[in-house]
């Protein structure tokens, strides 16, 4: 398979039955201390929500929802979630969530349009939390502050893992570097932005990249984002634009950086409306989201996701994503695992 990284001389650390067992420590000691860290109540998600509310997460722009036929419900259809970003602030409004105070829901979702490698599946489960913010709180050292307090649940979560499985080694970074995507741009402007982010991660280990989906120097963003859920376009106490990011840690059995959370301060009325001009979606305006933003019924927030797989399978040193989670891989695929000594599940 052309996306397949194929790491030298593998052998899994744990076995398929340590494996199963890892996956549930791992899973939740991190989200207790996740819920510790930022002050947040575990709530129940809805694995799809109402086609045309403009709740669902389109991602990039480009990805399919996985839709049907409600038959109950006149053929309104429903979409399975890509994730539940905007799903969160309508639920802290709702249950009047104070300043300082948030949520945090198992996500599960269905992303047909993956492309298929050891990072990316199918199915994606992740940890999404939204945390009701300030005025004053709309800024870069406080999306720093959160960042750092996530974390610090991933270093105590590395360390419960070393512990119960001496075989593990510690491999996150003592602290976590911060960098806006213009100045990677300019650190490595003949590179592309993967290419970027692989040379800053395998330097630092752990980074936090700010300002994803702006228009950067060069005129392209680092990375695609909806216009409706992360800010990236207000500037920031670095003169940068965007209060938002993706947290990336060095992956030495792939030798590549893993992205674990996309996240950010989320976009104020002012903020959505420049956002939805600027990529010419404002027709998403007369959406019930959209509505309840601009007419001031939703709180200001931050918010995001955190891969659970994906955490897993860094902790418990795994080639692939496969090795954690039930999933459909291309036959070739799993042939080829087969051969390499990753055994997918």
């Amino acid at each position: 398979m052309s996306y397949l990284i194929r790491p030298r001389a593998y052998a899994p650390l744990l076995d398929l039955k340590q494996t199963e067992l890892g996956i549930k420590k791992v899973k939740e000691f991190f989200q207790q201390n996740l819920s510790s860290e930022l002050r947040l109540r575990r709530v129940t998600a809805p694995l799809f929500v109402l086609q045309g509310t403009g709740l669902n997460d389109d991602l990039s722009g480009v990805e399919r929802a996985v839709s049907f036929p409600i038959g109950d419900m006149g053929g309104a259809r429903a979409e399975v979630v890509h994730s539940l970003a905007k799903w969160k602030r309508v639920t802290l409004a709702d249950y009047h969530i104070a300043p300082g105070y948030g949520i945090y829901t198992d996500m599960n979702a269905i992303r047909a349009d993956e492309t298929l490698d050891n990072l990316h599946s199918l199915y994606v489960d992740q940890w999404d939390w939204e945390r009701v913010i300030t005025p004053e709180e709309r800024n870069l050292d406080f999306l720093k502050d959160v960042v750092r307090h996530i974390y610090a649940a991933m270093r105590r979560t590395e360390y419960m893992v070393c512990e119960q499985y001496p075989q593990i080694e510690p491999f996150l970074a003592p602290d976590i570097c911060f960098i806006h995507a213009e100045e990677l741009r300019r650190l490595y402007p003949d590179k592309t932005p993967k290419e970027r982010e692989c040379l800053i991660t395998r330097q630092h280990r752990s980074v936090f990249i700010i300002g994803i989906g702006g228009q950067l120097g060069d005129g392209r963003p680092h990375d695609l984002r909806a216009p409706d859920y992360d800010d990236y376009s207000t500037v920031n106490a670095d003169g940068y634009r965007g209060l938002n990011g993706d947290l990336l840690v060095w992956h030495d059995i792939l030798d590549c950086p893993i992205e674990l959370s996309s996240m950010g301060i989320r976009v104020d009325a002012e903020a959505l409306l420049r956002q939805l001009a600027a990529s010419g979606k404002e027709e998403r305006r007369a959406l019930y989201f959209h509505r309840r933003l601009l007419e001031g019924s939703l709180p200001l927030s931050i918010g995001g996701g955190i891969g659970q797989s994906r955490l897993c399978m860094i902790y418990l040193r795994k080639a692939h994503i496969g090795e954690i989670q039930a999933s459909i891989w291309p036959e070739e695929m799993r042939r080829e695992c087969a051969a390499m000594n990753i055994p997918l599940i």
